[in-house]
């Protein structure tokens, strides 16, 4: 049996499904699942299956079963064991991916708790570089927890000599764990960093380092200050991120999780913006209004987008799911999902009639010029 998983709005080609043992249909877990799943391919023949007794075999599945009763929480590499050497199951399947499954929500609760690992990287750091000792101590190795490093760091980077770090901590610390999907979203954004930015070498390396990854952080914050009414307190973190970070996000803005504002310098995010989930944003880039408009006036950014630098991206128009907007764009006009724009103003790569279809998500692929130099003649 095999079991498919799926969560972006957008068809993409799976890996290549793994064998699973059928043992996993006898874990509790498996049995209270809403995931939908048919055989691929029939089983191998007994002749391929290795060779025991109906009471032996019958024994194993008994003490597998019980195993995996007791340890269900042990996660997918345990649950799922190649059982058959013989008659390997290889396929390309394409799906509509919509909805988390049973095998996603496994992986996600093992990767969950990034803190434990990034104490690691914290201690290795030290090992190699001493001298940041007391700076790694006082940001990472002296917390009990990613909220309260968090908190602190930001505390410490936005603090001035009219609004204490001690001041801010408190503020902070309360917030992030008092909302566990503010802090979802932080482990999210980590992940996309370290697995999207080349220049990112590891997950306590973006905590401690990347504006971008701060600068997102802190508007969570504000933006939880925002619809709580403490509008003044969401402002003023505003304007210290501003200052400090370069990036300037309303704090009335709506962003989602697994986000990447790479260097971020010079970011500007207005009001009624709305940026999707798995998005990948450059620098010097503009989610603005066109400046005769009020109200809900700013762009809405679909799941998967990739943003490069130097764009403007005017008005209340949408950018659909997974759609390219090539470095130094003007866009002034909706973006279909899955095409790629380039130019002032911003032209759809293969024309209106017949645009070129991205299989991919470029968020993640981080491809800046694919299908766009094939499409325009550089005069140097």
């Amino acid at each position: 049996m095999v079991l498919m998983a799926g969560r972006s709005l957008t068809s993409f080609v799976n890996p290549t499904p793994t064998q699973f043992s059928l043992l996993f249909l006898l874990n509790p877990k498996f049995l209270t699942c809403h995931t939908p799943f048919s055989p691929l391919t029939p089983l191998p023949s007994p002749k391929t299956l290795p060779s025991k007794s109906s009471a032996s075999f019958s024994a194993s599945i008994d003490a597998s079963s019980s195993t995996l009763t007791k340890n269900n929480s042990r996660g997918f590499s345990r649950i799922f064991r190649n059982n058959f050497t013989d008659g390997v199951c290889k396929y390309q399947v394409k799906t509509l991916q919509t909805t988390p499954t049973f095998v996603e929500e496994v992986q996600e609760n093992e990767a969950v708790d990034l803190w434990p690992k990034m104490k690691e990287e914290a201690e290795l750091d030290v090992t190699e570089e001493p001298i940041l000792n007391s700076y790694y101590q006082s940001s990472i190795l002296s917390h009990d927890s990613l909220e309260s490093a968090l908190a602190n760091h930001l505390a410490n980077r936005l603090s001035s000599a009219s609004l204490p770090s001690n001041t801010l901590f408190d503020l902070f610390v309360g917030i992030l764990k008092s909302d566990q999907e503010i802090m979802d979203s932080v482990k999210e954004d980590l992940k996309a960093v370290n697995e999207r930015d080349p220049a990112c070498i590891s997950h306590v390396h973006c905590f401690l380092n990347f504006k971008g990854f701060l600068a997102c952080q802190s508007h969570r914050v504000a933006h939880k200050l925002w619809l709580q009414g403490r509008k003044v307190l969401a402002v003023m973190i505003q304007n210290r991120v501003s200052e400090v970070f370069a990036v300037d996000i309303h704090p009335g803005a709506k962003i989602g999780s697994g986000i990447l504002l790479d260097h971020a310098t010079g970011l500007v995010v207005g009001e009624t913006a709305v940026i999707g989930n798995n998005v990948s944003i450059l620098h010097s880039v503009t989610l603005g209004g066109t400046g005769k408009a009020s109200g809900d006036r700013h762009p809405k950014i679909g799941d998967g987008v990739l943003i490069g630098a130097g764009t403007c991206i005017l008005g209340n128009i949408k950018v659909g799911e997974c759609a390219k907007i090539g470095a130094g764009s003007v866009v002034i006009k909706d973006v279909p999902p899955r095409t790629t724009v380039v130019g002032n103003p911003a032209k759809l790569i293969g024309g209106k009639n017949n645009p070129v279809k991205l299989d991919k998500m470029p968020s993640f692929t981080m491809d800046h010029t694919s299908n766009i130099t094939e499409f325009y003649d550089y005069c140097i």
